[in-house]
């Protein structure tokens, strides 16, 4: 008899251009395993439990120094913070919920179930679209701190550097759940004249 099964979450990121087809930068993520396992523990309580529900993004995973040599930031060290975790710098978020009035796009912005009869491992696929104009400064998403007179201008909308990403659980507001993931790469630059979509997929598999 099977007593137990040991749970494995495995993430990848796809960060590309839908437009062009580049893919500007692919990797594994690293999983917060306090928070994921109070997220699935939470779902087997019943409906009311937390989800995933946003994307993150921020600027401080990689540093830059004089010379332009990068140095990464570890996020296995971050995510040690469990419950308390939060990206390096966040600076912008989107709700990915398809059943959320806050979505601006369900077409574009989703979480999805891919699953194959048979096999004991499943795909949870989050899909999230920076449009040309976004992030912009007056959107209910952007946390970036910025002046009256920089929202009036638009001199931010659209134009965006992200060097990590995260996915976050529902809270009881917007940007109030657990961090549950963690990616950081080399600096993305987003012009305000391209879209960048982000195919963020955590694979669980019992064994």
């Amino acid at each position: 008899m099977l007593d137990k099964a040991n749970v494995e979450i495995e993430g990848f990121v796809k960060v590309w251009d839908p437009v062009s087809g580049e893919i500007i930068q692919q990797g594994h993520n690293a999983i917060n395993k306090e928070a994921m396992s109070y997220v699935l523990a939470s779902l087997m309580k019943g409906p009311q439990g937390p989800y995933l529900y946003e994307m993150h993004f921020g600027n401080g995973g990689a540093i830059v120094d004089e010379t332009g040599n990068i140095t990464y930031r570890d996020v296995e060290i971050n995510l040690e913070d469990g419950l308390s975790a939060a990206l390096y710098n966040p600076t912008y978020f989107k709700v990915v919920d398809s059943t959320d009035e806050l979505n601006d796009d369900i077409t574009k912005n989703s979480v999805e179930i891919s699953h194959t009869q048979g096999l004991y491992y499943t795909d949870v696929v989050v899909t999230c679209t920076l449009a040309p104009e976004q992030p912009d400064a007056g959107d209910y998403g952007n946390l970036v701190a910025v002046t009256q007179d920089e929202i009036d201008q638009g001199t931010l909308t659209g134009n965006f550097v992200f060097n990590e990403i995260g996915l976050k659980a529902k809270g009881d507001e917007l940007n109030t759940g657990y961090l549950v993931s963690h990616i950081i790469f080399h600096p993305v630059q987003k012009s305000a004249n391209r879209t960048i979509q982000v195919v963020y997929t955590l694979r669980i598999r019992l064994s």
